[in-house]
Formats: C-alpha cells, structure tokens, sequence
C-alpha cells in the first residue's frame, strides 16, 4: 500500500507548521509508492524555482529507497554514483528527501522539502516524516 491522502496530508501540514516555527517559506512535496505527487505545499513567498527541487528531492528518495543527502555521499566526484543525477529526468541528491515508511517498515512514499539551506530543507522534511510515525 501507498501513502494515503489522509497520511500524506498530516505530514504535509507538521512540515509547513515546522517551517513556520523556523520562520521558513517553503515548498513541500509528498509522493506515493509509486513517485506520483500525493500533496504540495508552496507557502506564500517560497521560491519559485524550489518547486521542481521540492518534487524531485521527494521522487528521488523514492526511487532509490534513502535520503536525498545519503545518495549525494555516493554520487561525488570519484563515488560509485558519480553523475546519477542525471538519470530518471533529473535526480537531486542533497538533503531535504527522505522516504515514508509505514509501521511494518516498508516504503509508502517520500517527502521533498526545498526552499531554505539543506539543513533546514531536511529539518522540515524530517518533521513532516515524524507526524506519521
């Protein structure tokens, strides 16, 4: 099972009120099982071009299982992935992308948050990850 609207909607809203506690404006994004876009979020005054980070950061911790940051490690100059950002359309392999487990452990979705430093893009992505466990 994928994450429901429901679910997605509860991370959706412990992200923006993370990012509102930070004094953040941000773009986030919760996809499905199956990288579909479940729910977005674009707070008033938030970058526009952190929209298509936001959805990619959330497709691409879906796509490989981990966070955004962990494949950025892999992905240096010299690392095993080296130049995978370029695969699938367009990968971004630093923080803010994390994957959504259900309680049995399997992966039910992913969230991308972009619109601050990394740092805070994964904050707020790892509050709205934590309203549904």
């Amino acid at each position: 099972m994928g994450i429901s609207y429901e679910q997605a909607d509860k991370a959706l809203k412990a992200a923006i009120a993370k990012a509102q506690d930070l004094d953040l404006k941000m773009n986030i994004a919760i996809v499905d099982a199956g990288a579909n876009l479940t729910a977005f979020a674009r707070m008033d005054g938030a970058w526009l071009g952190s929209v298509d980070i936001a959805i990619r950061k959330a497709r691409t911790a879906r796509f490989f299982d981990m966070p955004t940051g962990d494949l950025g490690q892999a992905s240096q100059p010299g690392g095993p992935l080296y130049n995978i950002e370029h695969s699938n359309g367009g990968l971004i392999t630093f923080p803010g992308g994390i994957p959504i487990k259900n309680g049995a452990g399997e992966i039910i979705g992913a969230i991308g948050v972009s619109g601050s430093t990394v740092e805070n893009d994964h904050t707020v992505a790892e509050a709205g990850l934590k309203a549904l466990t």
